[in-house]
């Protein structure tokens, strides 16, 4: 514990969820989320719903696969992904431009059309959710895209064995709460029995706001 949180220290570290993502755990999730094709999901969304953009960024982008949809749907768009995990980052990076950090670390006064976060909240460290709201209001100049598990109160559950890393609320309800200007553009469902998303999706909620 001691070392840990010597890393902490070191690295800028606000959380434990930080340093869990940042190490072994995180290099496996990568092998567990590499064939997946993000054009049949936040493509699709963004596509039906008429979104024009020429710039993008992901917090807790990964390998990139949802920037690769984003490349592939809109080929003009500049991508940015930020990523804590240094093995997801060296895949990243060849692909997209991208910043090798935690994000609640992450400052930048530029503005991109599009910000995007999935399967990424339900990682984070509930204390920290306004800051994070927050970040990704003030990086969004036009839209913002959120896929996460879903439940109406905040819960805690057992994730692969590990206590303390997955948390699910209504995510997309407290960001709007303090951002209420925002206007909520469309919101669905993504259910992993679908055949049409097999091996692409978890059984995940969508939500599309507009500045």
């Amino acid at each position: 514990m001691e070392e840990q949180h010597k890393i902490m220290k070191k690295d800028k570290f606000k959380t434990e969820q930080e340093l869990f993502w940042r190490g072994d755990f995180g290099d496996k999730y990568i092998k567990r989320n590499i064939k997946s094709n993000r054009e049949l999901t936040i493509g699709k969304n963004l596509l039906s719903n008429n979104v024009k953009i020429h710039s993008a960024i992901e917090l807790g982008a990964n390998i990139g696969l949802n920037l690769d949809a984003i490349k592939s749907i809109y080929p003009q768009c500049t991508t940015l992904g930020i990523e804590i995990n240094k093995k997801a980052y060296s895949t990243l990076k060849k692909k997209h431009k991208a910043v090798n950090k935690s994000f609640l670390n992450f400052n930048s006064k530029k503005k991109f059309d599009l910000v995007i976060v999935a399967g990424v909240l339900i990682h984070l460290n509930p204390d920290y959710l306004k800051k994070i709201y927050k970040i990704i209001c003030k990086l969004s100049k036009k839209y913002i895209y959120i896929s996460e598990y879903f439940n109406p109160v905040p819960v805690t559950i057992k994730y692969r064995g590990h206590q303390g890393r997955l948390f699910k609320r209504d995510f997309a309800k407290e960001l709007w709460n303090l951002n209420p200007k925002l206007k909520l553009l469309n919101y669905g469902f993504e259910w992993k029995e679908d055949p049409k998303l097999k091996n692409m999706s978890d059984n995940t909620n969508w939500f599309l706001f507009q500045k």
